[in-house]
């Protein structure tokens, strides 16, 4: 018998659902190599923070501490809060807690989303068999309230505030509007990843009067721990409590419960805060930079760490940027966008480094374009 003989047929085992899943394709997966990163949305100014306790016991599920922490900073009750493994776990337990999946002869609940947008809510839905239903963001990025509530009625509707990767705010007014026509019907899910960049945006302060309002939260952005994968789900305690039914009984591992409690303290809020100041400052500047340049069809406003810009050929823009040893990253496989390139804020060294490498790109290509014409002459 040949080795082959022995081998296990795995495709044949999967599901037929699993092996048609196209898997997100996250920043660190897309790209290798490169000096500067400027193409995950990642906060370059990274305090340091010391470990000190044991682990060799478990971890509890929802470290009080850390609730305690969390909760004083968003000014919400330890009973409206969930920690999980990033906001993307808190998707996940979202889709598997509230939606029931297709099966044979049923069709099975759905989420709502609306592109461009974060690509893990449809990733979750897919792979627990949770249908998707797509009503695309209108021309200026806000939402196509009419098509919304034509479509059939899903159990979760999610709104990425600011928006990934557009950097949009949703007015506030569309998400009351969402709230209300859903109060009965279906969980609001708001997605404030980016919210520490544009506070006054929250929505927040509306758990109170919407039962059916779920806020996600992470420590990813602005408070600089995207490696320490801590998020957190806001809403109210019936929904939390349906979600702790379903999560993993020591989702958070020791150290980062520590870290994450630390992030939250005085001194580590006055950090981030100053952090935010300091990209937002560096964001308009880049901003400004890139409406100097004849090359940009278009750039994108931005209430987050990162800028959307329309090129020529977005594609080659992020290659020969990339040959200089500078990530940032193609968009435009998203639904609603066309030879976009995003780049995210770095520190004031990095944006030095893409801004010059970007100014000579374009410059260059403004020549060869001039050439083209001229030569058609």
């Amino acid at each position: 018998m040949s080795s082959s003989d022995n081998k296990l047929n795995i495709s044949a085992l999967a599901r037929d659902s699993v092996k048609a899943i196209v898997p997100y394709a996250s920043a660190r997966s897309s790209m290798s190599g490169g000096a500067v990163w400027l193409n995950a949305n990642e906060n370059a100014l990274a305090p340091e923070y010391q470990l000190s306790g044991s682990y060799n016991r478990y971890p509890e599920c929802q470290p009080p501490a850390l609730i305690a922490a969390y909760a004083a900073y968003a000014g919400v009750d330890t009973s409206q809060l969930l920690v999980s493994r990033g906001a993307d776990e808190g998707i996940e337990l979202l889709i598997r807690s509230f939606c029931e999946p297709k099966t044979a002869g049923q069709a099975g609940d759905s989420i709502l989303i609306c592109p461009p947008t974060y690509g893990m809510y449809a990733i979750s839905a897919e792979s627990n068999q949770v249908s998707r239903t797509i009503v695309p963001l209108l021309p200026d990025f806000t939402l196509d309230l009419e098509a919304m509530f034509e479509a059939e009625t899903p159990k979760l509707v999610f709104i990425c505030s600011p928006n990934n990767p557009t950097g949009d705010l949703i007015p506030r007014q569309q998400i009351l509007q969402v709230l209300d026509f859903y109060r009965d019907k279906a969980l609001v899910v708001v997605d404030e990843a980016y919210i520490e960049f544009a506070p006054d945006a929250s929505v927040l302060n509306l758990l109170s009067d919407y039962p059916n309002l779920v806020v996600l939260r992470t420590l990813s952005k602005a408070f600089a721990l995207a490696g320490l994968r801590c998020g957190f789900t806001l809403a109210a305690p019936a929904i939390i409590n349906a979600l702790k039914q379903m999560i993993a009984p020591y989702p958070l591992a020791a150290p980062v419960a520590e870290i994450a409690t630390q992030a939250l303290s005085a001194a580590g809020q006055a950090r981030m805060k100053q952090s935010v100041v300091v990209i937002n400052q560096l964001r308009a500047e880049f901003i400004a930079f890139a409406k100097t340049q004849s090359a940009v069809k278009q750039v994108y406003p931005s209430n987050a760490n990162y800028v959307l810009l329309q090129v020529a050929d977005a594609a080659d823009c992020v290659a020969k940027i990339a040959a200089q040893g500078i990530l940032i990253r193609n968009q435009s496989s998203q639904i609603g966008l066309s030879q976009v390139v995003r780049v995210s804020i770095g520190n004031p060294a990095e944006m030095a480094l893409v801004t010059d490498a970007l100014s000579q790109y374009f410059k260059n290509q403004s020549s060869t374009n001039s050439t083209e014409i001229t030569g058609a002459n």
